[in-house]
């Protein structure tokens, strides 16, 4: 569609963002607003994109499609709200209405389409809680915390796993998130309306595990007193996390491998087949190749559940994410004991930079918990921390000795996240806690420069 020059004009002239798309899902048109809202330059030709690829919201490629929903109703959109991402990786809340561009014809040729920014309109404090509450509200992966080059590669296939339905195998160790992660697929998946429902296996002795998963019939044991659903049945159409899958003994592993291969199952004591339509997400924070080379689990099993497996890294391979992880926490820990803590002392966040976190971002939390209960003011000082995580606080005992070893850690951990973030400034500054330009005044301090960049190993074995 070609627009007039005084229609540019006009439309160039607004603060609202301003689209307009074909039939083909194409860019026809931008305004200036709109290109200032996604971070792009004035020059970039955006006629041969599609809208996915220029406007990254939280519901393309779903359902809740803003051009999906307008053709499908045939109705224009009011102030529907939801979340878009611009090129520097900064979310926005945004306000989106909609019409239709009709030909002489009257037959509809595309749909136009105006953001308003509703972060320039809220202020600050909305525009990073309307953030939480779409995010979370729309089920897509904010509750995944995280800026490390191991977690983006997680999150970036996610999508394409929810969308799918193949069997995924979490691995990693305990506290690593592994259910957050399959609840987040389940989430973004099409049977996101169903039941997600999460088993421990290593909770349950074999009988009862049995039991638990696949029900019994009246009279098939001591104490059955009336049929019972399993877990399967429970989550039909829906989703099944099985925790822990490695401490599954081997004859009910046979039982989960013709449930997974035929999609039916028998309750305990019964002879009837009973169909189930479900997808499975296993976990294990067991090396199962090595328990399959034991003979300890089924290689069958094993392969069957390992359709698209996804490591996740314990939390010390991954430490330039704690500082966001500890301010996560710390918003959360306000609200439940109403407190107002603001911020954490550097030698405190160089105490939990020191520390290996044996139970990963599960303990974390447990530590800012505790600290939070022991803070009295709004900084949690060393002093707050737990006995045990202050007595490894061995880059501290070293920063007692000589003055400027603080400064080293913090300079050596500036160009960790620089170097993870593609030197990406705002996207360091961002992981960091700090602003640009508290980024910048620290980078000149530490004549840190680009051009002297190297590939650090980890800061602290």
């Amino acid at each position: 569609m070609k627009i007039r020059s005084q229609e540019e004009i006009i439309l160039n002239c607004i603060s609202d963002g301003v689209i307009t798309i074909g039939m083909d899902r194409k860019i026809r048109y931008i305004n200036q607003a709109m290109r200032l809202m996604l971070g792009l330059e004035d020059d970039l030709d955006t006629r041969d994109l599609s809208c996915e690829d220029l406007i990254q919201s939280d519901i393309c490629n779903t359902d809740e499609c803003i051009f999906h929903k307008a053709l499908l109703t045939k109705e224009r959109l009011s102030n529907y709200e939801t979340v878009i991402r611009n090129r520097e990786g900064v979310y926005m809340p945004v306000s989106i209405n909609t019409d239709f561009l009709k030909d002489n014809n009257g037959d509809v040729v595309g749909i136009v389409e105006v953001f308003r920014n509703l972060s320039l309109v809220k202020g600050l404090e909305g525009n990073i809680k309307e953030l939480e509450s779409r995010i979370a509200d729309r089920g897509r992966f904010g509750n995944i915390i995280g800026n490390s080059k191991a977690i983006r590669e997680i999150l970036a296939v996610l999508p394409t796993v929810a969308n799918s339905k193949s069997t995924v195998l979490l691995e990693g160790e305990s506290g690593t998130g592994k259910e957050l992660i399959a609840n987040a697929i389940h989430l973004n998946s099409p049977r996101r309306d169903k039941s997600f429902v999460a088993v421990n296996c290593a909770a349950l002795a074999e009988g009862v595990l049995e039991s638990e998963l696949f029900g019994h019939v009246k009279g098939a044991f001591t104490g059955a007193y009336y049929d019972k659903l399993g877990r399967f049945e429970l989550a039909d159409k829906g989703t099944i996390f099985l925790d822990e899958i490695g401490d599954v003994s081997l004859s009910t592993q046979g039982k989960l491998l013709r449930v997974l291969q035929e999609e039916e199952l028998e309750r305990v004591g019964g002879s009837k087949s009973i169909r189930i339509d479900i997808r499975v997400i296993a976990a294990s924070n067991k090396d199962l190749l090595s328990l399959v080379k034991r003979g300890e689990f089924r290689d069958d099993l094993y392969y069957r559940i390992r359709v698209f497996p996804i490591r996740i890294p314990p939390l010390r391979e991954r430490k330039e994410d704690i500082p966001q992880l500890v301010r996560h926490f710390i918003s959360i820990y306000n609200k439940e004991m109403d407190k107002d803590i603001k911020t954490i002392s550097h030698s405190a966040m160089a105490t939990l930079l020191s520390y290996d976190y044996p139970g990963n971002v599960r303990e974390l939390e447990n530590i800012i918990e505790h600290a939070s209960v022991c803070c009295r003011g709004d900084t949690i000082q060393v002093e707050h921390l737990p006995n045990d995580i202050i007595g490894h606080r061995d880059i501290v005992d070293k920063a007692s000795k000589s003055a400027g070893s603080l400064k080293i850690m913090e300079r050596e951990l500036m160009l960790k996240v620089l170097d993870q973030s593609g030197w990406n400034y705002k996207e360091a500054a961002k992981i960091l806690g700090l602003s640009r330009t508290t980024l910048w005044r620290r980078l000149k301090e530490f004549n840190i420069k680009r051009e002297k960049r190297f590939k650090m190993q980890h800061y602290i074995d």
